[in-house]
């Protein structure tokens, strides 16, 4: 009879490196973020390629997880993150762009009508951005258009770190509460440049 061991057991090992504790994590949680991700990205290559890229993040930083708290948070959240990241970088290309508009899946609309949706949606989100301090425009706009990182932002504007970080989540609150929560591609727009 196979003793199956417990996250606590085998996440005391995998912190000693040892590969069958980490092979056994994967066994156990590939499938369920597999499920996770590819329930915003869609495409199965992109699913397959973030769930790869948490066990790496998983590995490399195997000496410094905390056996006590949950790991399965921690596991889900760097998915999450990734999954975040690779919208962000898709989001400039044109491909991508045209998948979210075949991810609004109005059954049997005609095209005119999805552009018509995506095109109102993305109106509504530049009129938000417009209702912004300029402080906040400036820096959403450098973050999210520019690419640039918190601390590009905050040495280019001459302020903190934090002081970036913070606009950042005051402008993604205010932008989600008035977001029409109803719209299918919100979410998508949402997980896109948000």
């Amino acid at each position: 009879m196979k003793v199956t061991k417990s996250n606590q057991e085998l996440l005391l090992l995998l912190r000693e490196g040892n590969q069958v504790a980490f092979y056994n994590i994967y066994e156990r949680y590939c499938k369920r973020l597999y499920g996770f991700v590819l329930r915003y990205i869609k495409q199965e290559a992109d699913a397959e390629e973030i769930v790869q890229e948490v066990f790496i993040k998983v590995w490399e930083a195997r000496a410094k997880i905390d056996v006590y708290s949950s790991f399965e948070s921690f596991l889900f959240t760097i998915a999450y993150n990734a999954t975040i990241s690779l919208f962000r970088k898709r989001v400039t290309e044109k491909k991508y762009l045209e998948h979210l508009m075949s991810l609004q899946q109005f059954e049997n609309a005609p095209d005119v009508t999805n552009e018509i949706h995506f095109n109102e949606l993305n109106e509504r989100l530049h009129t938000l951005l417009n209702e912004l301090t300029p402080r906040q425009k400036e820096i959403f706009q450098l973050s999210r258009e520019d690419g640039l990182t918190h601390e590009e932002i905050a040495q280019k504007l001459n302020i903190s770190v934090a002081t970036v970080k913070k606009h950042i989540s005051n402008t993604l609150a205010f932008l989600r509460s008035n977001m029409d929560s109803s719209l299918i591609v919100n979410a998508l727009f949402v997980y896109l440049f948000l």
